[in-house]
């Protein structure tokens, strides 16, 4: 990057009596063998990219103002180089690498996968100490034969783990146990709690969800909202009359005219950002349709209250408003399907925040969202639990309800992977004690991380086919955010480029053709053949000739 664009000529030197050969030490460090950009160039475009979360054409802008004419088809080409250089380099970093987490008394395995639609899973693991990614793996679909030679990779690249925690995965769970039988296996508790919450009352939320589609009441308010909204644009006083009105607790007389139009628009509008409530963990933690219904209902019964005192005071003209949107509203409210589904859910919505308190995670009106990892007094929250679970065994009436006794089996079930005790193990100078995360937080946030960067890169939001695109080690860019692990890949040498010239070139493209080998994206051409209705015939028809 430093020079542009420039030819070299190279003498080799071959001794004919030890049959060496001497070639340019200085043109090794700079470019790879056989290749037209620099280690310099690969390792920005790389950083650029996953890091600096530039798009191609950013990226191809900015170097060719250093002079580097460079198509997008190659930047993408490069961006792919430097993780197949940063995967070899992690990968003959392993032993350094299990050093430095023995200092630290051991590793705690973080497992988990993600994907999107059809895409493949895309399987990380990752240590809940030092936070680094230790390895990753992409495999067509979740299943314990499929993750147990990954595990067994783990396994003998780092030793046996201090703990485990995943999700409550029936192939984990297995692989997991082949793999490391005598190891304690803990289940994370937004998992335990999210599972416990969809089988209570999923089918409620379903058909809240349902009815109210059906309705179509969102339409009808966000209709009633353009109308008002038009209204208001002509009299551009009136919001800051109303807000100055509602804190003085007294109407203001410019906005008199107005009051119907003003009122049905923000109730409107504070109904439609019911679907907007929650505190960022996702369901069940957070039941948009629930609320959504449930401010339906306020309305409803407000408008009612506003009908009667706007006829008795006797100042307005337009109650026809009011009395509309009551009309609107009335086939909801009255629903009985809906109205029986929310009664239940909201009882079992009760019970199951009961336990998320007692297991203090994830908690209603937390700020921390999907990176909550919990309060860390474990004895404090197994004693919480117990309670939980003897009231709720002992509450009759509850049982005699679908959904609850299975919340009382899965209790029972996971008890002994919920509550994880210290673990103390020996350092160098001194004893270590451990407390294994009780989440798996750590790991989803490696995922929501490599998501995140891709939507700020592309400005969309296509994550099946960014999986399918990723290379499996993607997730190591991570990594370098960590000095430590920096340090450790680095090994003696002073930057990136410098450690990725030690690396065979022949190595880098091995791994590439293998990536490309293992790619699943079906050529264009055959594309366009496999859309034909009559493909079959087509191939028949060409056979028998």
């Amino acid at each position: 990057m430093s020079l542009g664009t420039f030819r070299v000529h190279e003498t080799i030197l071959d001794c004919p009596e030890c049959n060496n050969i001497y070639d340019s030490s200085k043109l090794k460090n700079l470019i790879p063998y056989r290749c037209n950009f620099g280690y310099d160039i690969i390792v920005h475009v790389g950083k650029s990219i996953f890091i600096r979360c530039q798009s191609e054409d950013e990226v191809y802008h900015e170097l060719l103002q250093r002079n580097i004419k460079i198509s997008g088809s190659e930047i993408n080409y490069l961006a792919k180089k430097f993780i197949i250089y940063l995967s070899i380099a992690h990968k003959e970093s392993r032993e350094r690498l299990r050093d430095f987490m023995n200092q630290n008394g051991g590793f705690i395995l973080h497992l988990d996968s993600t994907c999107e639609g059809d895409s493949p899973h895309l399987m990380s693991g990752l240590d809940g100490i030092s936070e680094i990614v230790l390895e990753n793996i992409k495999i067509p679909t979740e299943r314990a034969d499929k993750i147990i030679p990954f595990l067994k990779n783990i396994k003998a690249a780092y030793g046996n783990p201090l703990a485990l925690v995943h999700d409550m995965g029936k192939a984990i769970l297995n692989a997991v146990k082949k793999v490391f039988p005598e190891t304690p296996d803990y289940i994370c508790h937004t998992h335990f709690l999210r599972d416990i919450g969809k089988d209570l009352f999923q089918a409620e939320n379903d058909t809240i969800r349902k009815r109210l589609s059906k309705h179509g009441i969102q339409g009808t308010l966000r209709k009633k909202i353009r109308e008002l909204g038009k209204v208001l644009e002509e009299n551009p006083d009136s919001i800051s009359a109303i807000v100055y009105s509602i804190k003085e607790e007294k109407i203001q007389d410019s906005i008199i005219d107005l009051i119907p139009q003003i009122a049905l628009y923000i109730l409107m509008l504070w109904c439609l950002d019911g679907k907007n409530q929650g505190d960022g963990y996702g369901f069940p933690f957070d039941r948009p349709y629930l609320i959504f219904y449930q401010r339906l209902i306020k309305i409803y019964s407000t408008l009612k209250e506003l009908i009667k005192i706007k006829s008795r005071r006797n100042i307005l003209k337009k109650n026809v408003l009011y009395l509309k949107m009551f009309r609107d509203l009335s086939d909801v409210i009255i629903d009985p399907v809906l109205k029986k589904s929310a009664k239940i859910m909201e009882e079992k919505v009760r019970v199951f925040d009961k336990l998320r308190k007692a297991m203090r995670i994830a908690l209603p009106d937390g700020n921390q969202g999907l990176n909550d990892n919990g309060d860390k007094d474990i004895r404090t929250i197994e004693k919480r639990v117990k309670d939980f679970y003897k009231w709720l065994c002992n509450n009759k009436s509850l049982l005699r309800k679908p959904g609850y006794k299975k919340m009382i089996a899965q209790i029972e079930k996971y008890w002994d992977k919920l509550f994880a005790d210290p673990i103390i193990v020996q350092g160098q100078d001194n004893k270590i004690i451990i407390q294994p995360q009780r989440t798996n937080n750590i790991i989803e946030r490696l995922f929501r991380y490599c998501k995140h960067k891709h939507r700020k890169r592309s400005g969309t939001n296509p994550a099946g086919r960014n999986i399918k695109a990723l290379l499996a080690n993607t997730p190591l860019v991570k990594n370098l955010e960590n000095k430590d692990y920096l340090e450790i890949i680095l090994n003696g040498y002073k930057s990136l480029e410098d450690r990725f010239a030690k690396i065979d070139a022949e190595i880098v493209r091995q791994e590439l053709l293998k990536s490309q080998l293992s790619s699943e994206k079906i050529p264009s051409k055959i594309k366009k053949i496999i859309k034909k209705s009559k493909l079959p015939n087509t191939l028949i028809a060409l056979f028998n000739t």
